[in-house]
């Protein structure tokens, strides 16, 4: 797990132009907005599996809208045909330039692809995706003979990350692995 750490982080995806005065509406991948939007941060365009291109954004303002961000790059003056090739592109920046996750978080991309055990069932499967719910996060696991489980990704029902060791142990309601 260790040695598949990324070059580059998704912080947003662009989903479409915004009016006419240049700014697209951004869906965030950050729990850190006004650092990975911040007026002259250069952000790297990736497609949207987040792959790097050799296209940029340089942020001349970004603010809050509807779930998400309204961001002007310098690059795009007004509204144009090269902002609508942008729709669906991801929004990176550097592993290095990105603030290290505190005491008890982890980066999204860490989450993926670690076992999910618990002390009372061992283990249940595998962390297949994280969707963002109106509820909170919510963990895809893939479980083997069985169908996906989801399953609230809450600081409550968390004992143990370790992505080093690729695990994930929580303490889960009465009930819930028979879903």
């Amino acid at each position: 797990m260790a040695g598949d750490e990324p070059e580059f982080l998704i912080v947003g995806s662009v989903q479409k132009p915004h009016g006419i005065k240049g700014e697209l509406f951004v869906r965030l991948e950050t729990d850190r907005p006004d650092a990975a939007f911040a007026a002259g941060r250069v952000l790297i365009v990736g497609d949207a599996r987040g792959r790097p291109s050799d296209d940029r954004l340089t942020i001349e303002r970004a603010r809050p809208f509807k779930g998400g961000m309204l961001v002007k790059a310098r690059e795009h003056g007004g509204r144009s045909p090269a902002q609508d090739e942008l729709r669906g592109r991801s929004l990176l920046i550097a592993r290095g330039d990105a603030a290290p996750p505190e005491d008890g978080e982890v980066f999204y991309h860490q989450v993926l692809g670690l076992r999910v055990i618990t002390e009372a069932e061992g283990e249940v499967g595998t962390v297949r995706e994280l969707y963002d719910a109106p509820s909170g996060p919510l963990l895809s696991v893939a479980r083997e003979g069985r169908d996906e489980l989801l399953i609230p990704f809450v600081r409550e029902m968390i004992r143990r990350i370790d992505p080093a060791e690729g695990v994930l142990e929580l303490d889960l309601p009465v009930g819930l692995l028979e879903l």
